[in-house]
């Protein structure tokens, strides 16, 4: 019978090819231009969140500040400084917190022949590296030798790089820091991240933190970095660590203006509701451009129902229900919108193919590379969205049309000229 009523519904298509297909190209632009606002909506949600990611998998930053309460007899508005004592009793204390490292920051100067920059330079431990996402392109990130040798070893980020190096290798070369001499081990590629502190990964250099106790004082940290064991443990590592520190140096470890911190676990609510919602965004202005093809194809059924109704007449007299009428007209519609979506997926595939990517990150990045540019995929999730809401809006357009049509008078279907 389902058979039956799909031969039907193609045989009533045929007999006015151009109109069919006018009708389907509202079809073909709407599924087009779903298709290719979710892969647009999912393609810039994979950028962000990318760059969101670059900052490191996992890592907290801690800024030493003054206590707000009174504990342990001491006053409030203590000034809280890091020191190699309170990493010591952070690994002892925090059970949640995989990795911690202090870092110190200093502006100076740093210069290879005649070339010279002015940036932040950066003494840090080798578990840095991993827990700050400091990945290197050429050469490689500092080593645990490197900090027990005090070794005067330094990694460069890629605009830095560039300022000093232009398009040379970098690797085995010596630049003076502050007027030391220190040999480059390996420099970074272009990284294209949201979130940073002090200065961008990309101009900065890094040297070990012993290293850096050759150049100024080091026996306090600029910052403390941490990795809790897992991303889902953020908030009550951070805790841990403030209770850590608070023992040590006796305030209260509720006092949570005593430290700073900074959780990139804390702010992933607002990216994903963020470029979720642009998402939904997207699919909705789709859906529209697909919903206004749909009410083409509504009209020309309405129209097909009027030229048919003596047809319609005929068969409700020799026995046929009024859900066979429905499904004829049902069937129709569907028949229509699959065969437009069918050929507005092959568009939009084709569009994606032929615009490749577009423009985000790239321009401010100055990244040729590509990997900060939204890039056009026709995923399978795309492809199953798409159908439903082509589906959805076949049997919408088709089912007014079909209810009329089922609900005519015999009698009066037959009568009709």
């Amino acid at each position: 019978m389902f058979r039956e009523v799909l031969i039907q519904a193609f045989a009533a298509l045929r007999r006015h090819k151009l109109r069919s297909f006018l009708t389907m190209l509202g079809i073909i632009w709407g599924i087009a231009a779903v298709a290719l606002l979710l892969a647009y909506g999912k393609g810039m949600r994979t950028v962000v969140v990318a760059a969101f990611d670059a900052f490191g998998k996992g890592a907290v930053i801690c800024w030493p500040a003054q206590t707000s309460e009174q504990a342990g007899g001491q006053r409030a508005g203590k000034r809280v400084v890091f020191e190699k004592e309170d990493v010591e009793m952070i690994e002892q204390e925090a059970t949640l917190v995989k990795t911690v490292c202090m870092e110190t920051v200093r502006w100076l100067p740093i210069s290879y022949g005649d070339r010279m920059a002015q940036t932040a330079i950066r003494g840090v431990c080798p578990e840095y590296g991993e827990m700050r996402n400091e990945v290197p392109s050429q050469g490689r990130w500092i080593s645990a030798e490197d900090a027990v040798e005090r070794r005067r070893v330094v990694f460069l980020g890629n605009r830095l790089r560039e300022k000093l190096f232009s398009g040379r290798p970098a690797v085995g070369e010596s630049v003076r820091i502050s007027g030391v001499r220190f040999t480059v081990i390996g420099t970074m590629d272009i990284k294209i991240q949201t979130t940073s502190y002090f200065n961008s990964d990309d101009e900065c250099a890094w040297i070990p933190y012993s290293s850096a106790g050759d150049i100024w004082n080091t026996r306090y940290a600029s910052v403390l970095v941490f990795e809790p064991i897992a991303p889902q443990f953020e908030k009550e590592s951070m805790n841990q660590v403030r209770a850590a520190i608070a023992k040590r140096q006796r305030f209260s470890a509720s006092d949570e203006r005593a430290i700073m911190m900074f959780g990139r676990e804390q702010f992933r609510p607002i990216i994903d509701g963020i470029t979720i919602g642009l998402q939904a965004l997207f699919a909705f202005v789709g859906a529209l451009t697909l919903g206004i093809g749909g009410v083409g194809v509504m009209n020309i059924m309405l129209v097909s129902v009027d030229e048919r109704i003596r047809e319609i007449g005929l068969r409700r007299a020799l026995g046929a229900r009024r859900w066979h009428i429905k499904a004829q007209f049902i069937s129709e519609a569907l028949c229509l919108t699959l065969l437009g979506g069918i050929l507005g997926m092959g568009l939009a595939y084709t569009l994606s193919a032929a615009i490749g990517n577009l423009p985000f990150y790239g321009p401010l990045y100055q990244d040729t590379s590509g990997k900060g540019d939204i890039h056009l995929v026709i995923s399978f999730s795309t492809v199953a969205w798409s159908t439903l809401i082509l589906v959805l809006v076949g049997l919408l357009s088709g089912m007014v049309p079909a209810l009329r049509a089922s609900r005519l008078d015999p009698v009066e279907a037959l009568r009709y000229e």
